[in-house]
Formats: structure tokens, C-alpha cells, sequence
């Protein structure tokens, strides 16, 4: 009758020895299903803040913000200072038309001469052949010899030509013109409908104006970038932060290259969270906090608050390591950020903590979620027994 007893017994005793000891143990079979590694089996193989040549690291306020700054990218204003509306320099290939008034009796250009443009005319002017600024930046003007106009505004080429006309012409007035310009140019690639060469004026052209002579990019703004070459010095924004921001619509230069770049960017969550998925965000980043957000936030039944992890190849100038990771092929090291939600100031930390590209993030189960699936699975292999007991009675 005793052993019968304590057969009818076994599987209460089971549960209750369960309920006793498993939840003080940190981990549970390997063989139980889970998403992942629990925030214990992480920590349990830390060695000196490293796990298998990749680096833990505990999240504060002070990281995250100097993370924050190391990834901010520089604006357009502080990189490229100026301002817009500067004279047209003439250079080497332009195409430029000279024309000369003499007042009469005329001297040297006498007659009346007919301007192509405007029709016969009784006014003393002459209007040269249009020529190429030569290679040595100069260009041919009779009775005036060779006259230098490289990099020189059409009103210094003027008063150049005039001074060399004094005392040969009466009185001469000179107009100097850009018919074609070829030099003072922009090229617009990359993501535009068209890319172009768009042409300098005095009038100042901007960032925005370059864009859209290149007809506007082909994808949408929020996942577009700018980049900016003004000879050896290169930035990047992300499109609708220049858009935003005016004083980022900087004036351009002759030479300048911008570059309409689309950032397909995405992060993957996994683990304890509302959905498990690869997540698509702004060129212009967004924070840790809206990333949860957009997983659908912690799964209040599974999710260890203290157990959020983000998976990167993080730059190694940007984590203070005695020993350096080892880097991987892309010059980044791997680097394991931890973050404790159930301290309400990590709240505050994950605004500030940036996601980058292809991070992946990561909630483990609580050890309570996990000790209800052991208990489950334990469930599932005693009651059978149980009944087959019974039914051998």
C-alpha cells in the first residue's frame, strides 16, 4: 500500500522539488527550446569584460552620449563655411565674347559696324568673334594683345582691356561675356534622375538647387543621404536634415561633386520582443529607444528587462578597452552592448544610444519564463506516466 502511495505521489513531489530549487538556478537544460541565451549564460562567461574575444560592455549615460557624438555626422554649414553669390572666375575652355564702344570721332574702331544680336546700329561698337579661353588662361584681343583672364571676374578683364586701349581708342567702353561657361560647374550623381553638370552663376546656386537640376532623387527623402566633395574634404548628411535645416543648404563651388546616396538601413530584433524581424529606419538614424518601439516593444511574459543586448562591429576608438577585440575584416570590433530596463534611468540612456546599420538586438527570456517551459516540458513527460500506471492497475 506504500508503494502504491508513492506512486500516486510521484508527480506532485516532482512539481514541488521544481518549484523549490529551480528558480534560484541560473540556468536550465540545454536542451530546452529558447530564442536564445538567457542575460545569464552571457555574463556567466565573462572573463575580464570579454566573452570569446568579444567585448561586453554595460550601458550608461556617458557611453552612450559619447557613442552618440562619435556617429553624429558633420554638417554641411560647419564643413563647408561661406557664403553664396560670388563672381563668375573665368578659366581655361570657357567661351567668352568681347565687345567694344568708342566714342565718336571714332580712332581705331571706326564705321558703323552691324552686331549680330541686335540688328545695324549707328553706335561706334565692335563686337568680336567669340573665342576659347586658351589652355595659359589667356585670350586675343586686337590692339590690346594677349590679355590674361584666368580666374579673373569679367569686370577685372574689362578695365584690363580699356587700360590697354587708352591713348589708341577714343574713349573706348568694353563688355566683357561669358557666352558658355565650362569651368565654374558642379556634377550632380548617384540616385538623381539625371545626372548632370550644373553651371555656376553669380546668383549663388545651393545644395537643394543642384539636386534639382539633377530632376530630384529616385527614392524616397527619409532614406536618402547627401554627400558633399569640395576637393580633399568629404561630408555626409542625411537628405531630409538638409531639407530641415536651411543654414545645411550651403552655397556651392566650382569643382564640387554631390553625390545623392540611397541608405537602405535596417536592424534585426530577435528574441523576447513583440515581433522578430528585420526593421528598415531613416538615413538620418534613430535611437534604441525607438527601435524597441518598433519591435513592438518587450513581451511583458518572456522579456528580461535586465537582458537587452545590442550585437555590433563597433569602431574601437569609440569603447575604452585596455585589450582591444580583435578587428574584424571591416576595421570594426565585435562588441556586445548590455542594457538594464529595470533601472527607470536606462530609459533616459536609451534615447540617446544610437542604432547603427545592420545592428542586431537582442531580449532574452526571463529565468521565470524559462522555469514555466521546463516545468511544462516536466508535465508532459509525468503525466503519461501517471496514467499508464493507473492503468495498470
Amino acid at each position: 500500500m506504500v508503494s502504491e502511495y508513492m506512486k500516486k505521489a510521484r508527480l506532485p513531489a516532482i512539481v514541488l522539488v521544481a518549484a523549490v530549487f529551480l528558480p534560484g538556478c541560473a540556468t536550465f537544460p540545454d536542451g530546452l527550446s529558447s530564442s536564445g541565451a538567457s542575460r545569464q549564460q552571457v555574463q556567466e562567461k565573462r572573463d575580464g569584460g570579454r566573452i570569446e574575444g568579444i567585448r561586453l560592455v554595460d550601458v550608461d549615460d556617458a557611453l552612450a552620449r559619447r557613442l552618440a557624438e562619435g556617429k553624429k555626422l558633420g554638417q554641411f554649414a560647419d564643413v563647408f563655411p561661406g557664403k553664396g553669390g560670388s563672381d563668375h572666375l573665368i578659366g581655361p575652355g570657357d567661351i567668352v565674347e568681347v565687345s567694344v564702344w568708342e566714342a565718336p570721332p571714332a580712332m581705331l574702331f571706326g564705321g558703323v559696324v552691324l552686331d549680330p544680336r541686335s540688328g545695324p546700329t549707328t553706335t561706334r561698337v565692335v563686337t568680336f568673334p567669340e573665342q576659347m579661353v586658351a589652355l595659359d588662361g589667356t585670350i586675343v584681343m586686337p590692339f590690346a594683345g594677349r590679355v590674361p583672364v584666368k580666374s579673373r571676374a569679367t569686370q577685372d578683364v574689362e578695365r584690363d582691356i580699356v587700360r590697354r586701349l587708352t591713348g589708341k581708342a577714343n574713349q573706348p567702353q568694353v563688355l566683357v561675356r561669358v557666352i558658355r561657361n565650362n569651368t565654374s560647374n558642379v556634377t550632380v550623381v548617384g540616385e538623381v534622375a539625371t545626372s548632370t553638370m550644373m553651371p555656376l552663376t553669380p546668383k549663388g546656386e545651393r545644395l537643394l538647387d543642384a539636386l534639382a537640376a539633377g530632376s530630384g532623387v529616385r527614392h524616397p527623402i527619409n532614406r536618402m543621404a547627401v554627400q558633399l566633395s569640395r576637393g580633399d574634404v568629404t561630408a555626409t548628411m542625411a537628405l531630409d536634415a538638409v531639407i530641415r535645416d536651411p543654414r545645411q543648404n550651403v552655397p556651392l563651388r566650382p569643382g564640387d561633386v554631390i553625390a545623392a546616396l540611397f541608405q537602405p538601413r535596417s536592424f534585426s530584433v530577435l528574441g523576447a520582443t513583440g515581433k522578430n524581424e528585420e526593421i528598415p529606419f531613416e538615413a538620418q538614424g534613430i535611437s534604441l529607444a525607438q527601435a524597441l518601439a518598433r519591435s513592438g516593444g518587450l513581451n511583458d511574459s518572456r522579456a528580461d528587462a535586465r537582458g537587452v543586448f545590442v550585437f555590433r562591429f563597433e569602431d574601437a576608438g569609440l569603447i575604452e578597452a585596455k585589450d582591444a577585440p580583435a578587428q574584424a575584416g571591416n576595421g570594426g570590433v565585435p562588441v556586445i552592448y548590455q542594457i538594464d530596463l529595470r533601472d527607470p534611468a536606462s530609459f533616459f540612456v536609451t534615447q540617446h544610444f544610437p542604432v547603427q546599420d545592420r545592428d542586431v538586438i537582442y531580449v532574452s527570456n526571463s529565468p521565470a519564463a524559462e522555469f514555466d517551459k521546463f516545468l511544462r516540458l516536466l508535465v508532459s513527460v509525468a503525466v503519461p506516466s501517471v496514467s499508464i500506471n493507473r492503468a495498470l492497475q
